[in-house]
């Protein structure tokens, strides 16, 4: 999936931001779907296909960090958070509920096409990367990996880092290179965002086999995956 073919759901109740960036979204090849209210999101989803989300989440009707929960129930389309709410608990939560990225209001609507580029250039096919030592098959076309035999559901931000960790199995990764790694801007990111995302994926795993302790933590160094520990 590239910018130039994509389908764009905007969940904003302000007119004139889901105007604005449903032009500047439309000027950058991209195909943009707009809803005001909350509860239109999740029906909308069930009838209707989308390639990203960008999500508001003080919204009227339902509360655009529960929307963003039950999206994940169901789906693993990228989706990058719009809030007013600048402190970085706020930001943890918006990601622990599922999102890929995060925009502060105000904002450059340059800076949301940006973003938008960056998060559809990770949902671009890449080869399936199965690892039968350590029991773990990625499969890209669904965004899925599969822990002996037992499937989980990741975001894309997950699967790449996932994929990242396992293609770099054995060696010890800061946070530093797997910020490089994951995001094309590292100022979007910072250790607790990683942090996040690896809790989240070590959960996801569990969830699925107790017995797949996979990723690991070195004090005060990074991660690394190694199934022989």
């Amino acid at each position: 999936m590239t910018a130039l073919n994509a389908k764009v759901l905007i969940v904003e109740d302000e007119e004139k931001i889901a105007v604005l960036l449903q032009d500047y979204l439309q000027h950058a090849g991209m195909d943009c779907v707009c809803l005001a209210n909350g509860m239109e999101v999740v029906p909308w989803l069930n009838a209707n296909q989308t390639d990203l989300i960008i999500l508001d989440l003080m919204l009227p009707g339902r509360d655009g960090l529960v929307i963003c929960q039950e999206i994940r129930s169901f789906s693993s389309v990228p989706i990058i958070i719009l809030t007013a709410r600048v402190d970085m608990v706020d930001r943890i939560c918006g990601l622990n509920s599922g999102a890929d990225d995060y925009i502060c209001k105000p904002f450059a609507p340059e800076e949301v096409v940006a973003r938008a580029k960056a998060v559809l250039r990770r949902v671009e096919p890449i080869a399936v990367v199965p690892s039968p030592e350590s029991g773990v098959v990625l499969d890209p076309d669904r965004i899925m990996a599969y822990v002996n035999g037992h499937s989980v559901a990741l975001t894309m931000v997950e699967f790449n880092l996932l994929q990242l960790l396992i293609t770099s199995q054995g060696r010890i990764l800061s946070r530093s290179q797997i910020m490089e790694q994951l995001y094309d801007d590292r100022r979007t990111v910072n250790d607790r965002t990683i942090d996040c995302h690896i809790k989240k994926l070590r959960k996801k795993l569990d969830d699925a086999d107790p017995t797949a302790n996979f990723v690991h933590s070195v004090y005060g160094v990074g991660y690394r995956f190694d199934p022989t520990l």
